[in-house]
């Protein structure tokens, strides 16, 4: 019995194992993973990326044929030193090079293919092509480039570059060497313009040569061509906003109010994108990305964070009158700055008195707004609860906040709350004159010029704005509806017609009244900021940036922008002449200001950037001349006989 028992326990042990594997290797394939085994070549074909247009219709990005020499580390035969130094030629390379890029594949795998040189041009492929059975393990792939049909707006459309080892970890879709999207549309639409890669399985026999499909082709799939896509911005204006901004760093963004379409979105120094495509893409990326002075690979459209000066009067002259601390008759008696007591808490510049709101925001006065804004703060016992007050107002406009668009890049600026200063100064120990400068947008208040210029958007629709964004159609796909929702400011509707009139004024009896475009009822407001920055840890002031925020026409507005111009002295200088300009340029077609034009176009600001390196002292827009010695910027005796207002 006990041998019948064990013999019959090995037989059904045998059983189970035999229909097991029955199982596994003829009804169930899923524990097989074709990827996986060696024996069968996986051949990839990339699929058509998809076009960018412009607004208009205008081709912006297109495709150019790429060929990249790819190699199976494990298929590689030997080769003698001669027929190495040979292909090095072929393919313009050291051997050096050869056996890095080797030793590089081998690392990812053996068996896998990877890129071995990326992207080579079509005479050098040609060459190539002959010689290729010579070298067992590599093989040609062909691929398609982006081919920029034209040299603007690099951060706007951004570049393709290869997908590193963190991307492909998260993504599996991505494999060494397959190109991704890094900026720009490039990277925010990437899984609309790539389309998806099609594949071939091609059975390897015994000898590791090719015998066929695997299976007659049954898992092989076609490529998916990418989707074209046509953005919202108007080439014409964005070329026309960088000439403005050559020999100038800053950004400028144009949105049409009445759909929050991006128009322009220029940031100052730009480059080339055709600079990065190809062979010479690592070297041209390296140099942009280490000049760390200039920073064109910094949007400064979307990720610089400046004061914004008194472009932000007009919104404490909206949530003041909301709040019904104030009339638009009010007047106020400025002494060139406002005086808490004996102590002067902000200065000012000559203008005529008294004071109401018309004339506070057409001369851009600093004593009324920061009469305003303590009159906000001080209407609640308690100066938190009036800050809180105050910054929910402020954000119902989009600022202190990402405004959830569909760009690559963002930054949230700031508006200070009252836990803010509570944290700052501890709990009930600062009051409104702490914070004044909030009131002529300096102090800690930030914002992005993407911000300003959607702030500018909702005060031209009288208290409404559309999230900016940067798609206009996927083919034939309509937009998300995130993007043609309105949303609410905080503030009543009636309370936007006297500050409207206040920027409107701005141009006729105000502070911008020579920048006026004939036939063109403009709306707009100047604005200076001072300026500071680090060099070597030390804080130094430099000249002020120059600001401007405009839309036109009044009524029914096509146009809304903000404009920000580094050390640009003061807002009617160099962005409100930029600013009247472009408006001009995208209502009219044609530029009836030239004199402005030759202005701008003939004035750079590269001397100021470079005064706090220099070494030799700099004056600042003030008047005050600076000297940086051993670290510290120290301010010179004034021979000048007095300040410059």
């Amino acid at each position: 019995m006990r041998k019948l028992l064990l013999l019959t326990t090995v037989v059904l042990v045998g059983l189970v194992f035999i229909a097991r594997l029955f199982y596994l290797q003829v009804y169930d394939n899923s524990a097989y993973n074709i990827f996986e085994d060696i024996a069968i070549k996986k051949e990839y074909n990339y699929p058509k990326r998809g076009y960018v247009y412009d607004r208009n219709g205008e081709l912006l990005v297109a495709n150019q044929p790429s060929y990249d020499v790819m190699v199976i580390p494990r298929e590689v035969a030997p080769l003698d030193s001669l027929e190495i130094d040979e292909f090095c030629r072929l393919l313009k390379i050291t051997r050096e090079d050869y056996d890095k890029k080797l030793k590089r594949a081998t690392s990812y795998s053996p068996r896998l293919p990877s890129p071995f040189v990326p992207q080579l041009s079509k005479r050098d492929y040609a060459v190539l092509q002959e010689k290729m059975r010579k070298y067992e393990g590599f093989y040609i792939q062909k691929r398609s480039l982006r081919s920029y049909q034209t040299t603007i707006g690099a951060n706007v459309l951004g570049d393709i570059g290869e997908a590193n080892r963190a991307t492909i970890a998260k993504k599996p879709y991505y494999r060494l060497g397959d190109l991704i999207g890094n900026q720009g549309v490039e990277k925010t639409y990437e899984e609309v313009l790539r389309g998806v890669k099609g594949i071939k399985f091609i059975q390897k026999d015994r000898f590791n040569k090719n015998i066929g499909p695997y299976k007659d082709g049954i898992y092989d799939t076609l490529p998916v061509p990418g989707k074209d896509i046509t953005i919202t911005i108007d080439s014409e204006l964005q070329a026309y906003g960088e000439l403005l901004m050559k020999h100038k760093r800053g950004g400028i963004v144009a949105l049409d109010p009445s759909s929050g379409e991006i128009l322009a979105m220029v940031t100052g120094p730009s480059y080339n994108p055709n600079d990065l495509v190809g062979r010479n893409r690592s070297k041209n990326y390296t140099k942009l990305h280490y000049d760390t002075i200039a920073k064109p690979l910094f949007d400064r459209g979307l990720l610089a964070q400046y004061p914004p000066g008194s472009p932000f009067k007009v919104m404490n002259a909206l949530i003041g009158l909301q709040e019904n601390v104030i009339d638009v008759n009010d007047t106020y008696t400025c002494r060139l700055g406002y005086y808490y007591g004996s102590r002067k808490l902000t200065g000012c510049h000559h203008h005529s008195n008294p004071t109401d709101m018309n004339h506070g925001i057409s001369q851009s006065c600093n004593g009324y707004f920061v009469h305003v804004y303590r009159k906000i703060i001080d209407k609640y016992s308690d100066a938190g609860e009036g800050m809180n007050v105050w910054a929910k107002h402020a954000r119902s406009f989009g600022l202190g906040d990402f405004l959830h668009n569909d760009l690559s890049v963002g930054r949230k600026g700031r508006i200070p709350d009252g836990d803010y200063y509570d944290r700052a100064y501890g709990d009930n120990r600062w009051g409104s004159t702490y914070i004044v400068s909030n009131a002529i947008g300096q102090g800690e208040v930030e914002t992005t010029p993407i911000q300003l210029a959607n702030m500018t958007a909702a005060i031209a629709n009288r208290g409404f704005y559309y999230t900016p964004h940067i798609i206009k159609k996927i083919q034939d796909d309509t937009i998300p509806k995130a993007y043609t929702t309105p949303k609410y400011t905080t503030i009543d509707k009636q309370h936007f017609e006297p500050v409207i009139q206040g920027m409107f004024d701005v141009y006729n009896k105000g502070t911008a009244q020579s920048l006026k475009v004939p036939g063109i009822d403009i709306c707009g407001k100047t604005g200076t900021a001072e300026n500071f920055i680090k060099i070597d840890s030390v804080k130094t002031q430099l000249t002020d940036h120059s600001i401007f925020v405009a839309f036109a026409p009044k009524d029914n507005p096509k146009i809304a922008l903000a404009i920000f111009v580094e050390n640009g002295y003061w807002g009617s200088r160099f962005a409100g002449k930029m600013a009247s300009l472009m408006i001009e340029k995208y209502i009219k077609g044609t530029i009836t200001r030239t004199d402005l034009e030759d202005w701008i176009l003939t004035h750079s600001l590269e001397d100021e950037y470079k005064k706090p390196y220099s070494g030799e002292p700099f004056e600042i827009n003030r008047g005050a001349k600076l000297q940086v010695i051993d670290n510290y910027a120290t301010e010179l005796p004034d021979t000048s006989g007095g300040l410059k207002l």
